[in-house]
């Protein structure tokens, strides 16, 4: 291998829906996973697998994460990201939001998730994983442009 910047691409869905006050979120509280354990999360979001679109993936994590089917995935930004040579954030992230979808949301996967959340967009959990949370923001104030970066 030749030393080159790998990129790891992943894929997030934010599914939402309108509440007593104003626009929801589902989030998960992350558990066990080695990385942000404690802090909510999006719903569903995973890994693009080789030879799958970051599309694709969305869908695909929509099912296995919170057992949802036939996602309406609206694309948000695109986000480079990066710590400064740390391994674990060479990032590229898809956002998607979904308004619709088939089945009511469960946590497939307890290992991994300790609660699922619906949260008013305008009074948010804390801690929120940081470069999610600045997507979370732009969903209810200035929008992201398609591309956008964190960390650098």
């Amino acid at each position: 291998m030749s030393g080159r910047f790998v990129v790891v691409p992943a894929a997030y869905v934010f599914l939402l829906r309108e509440g007593a006050a104003g626009t929801e979120v589902l989030l998960q509280l992350r558990r066990h996973t080695g990385y942000m354990d404690d802090h909510w999360a999006a719903a569903a979001a995973g890994h693009v697998e080789r030879g799958e679109t970051a599309f694709d993936a969305a869908a695909r994590e929509a099912v296995e994460e919170i057992d949802v089917h036939d996602v309406d995935l609206a694309f948000v930004t695109a986000m480079q990201r990066t710590r400064h040579a740390d391994p674990i954030d060479e990032r590229i992230d898809f956002f998607f939001t979904a308004r619709s979808w088939r089945g009511e949301p469960r946590i497939m996967e307890p290992a991994k998730c300790a609660e699922l959340r619906w949260c008013p967009l305008v009074d948010l959990p804390d801690p929120v994983v940081p470069h999610e949370l600045v997507v979370l923001r732009s969903l209810s104030g200035p929008p992201l442009p398609a591309y956008s970066t964190f960390g650098f």
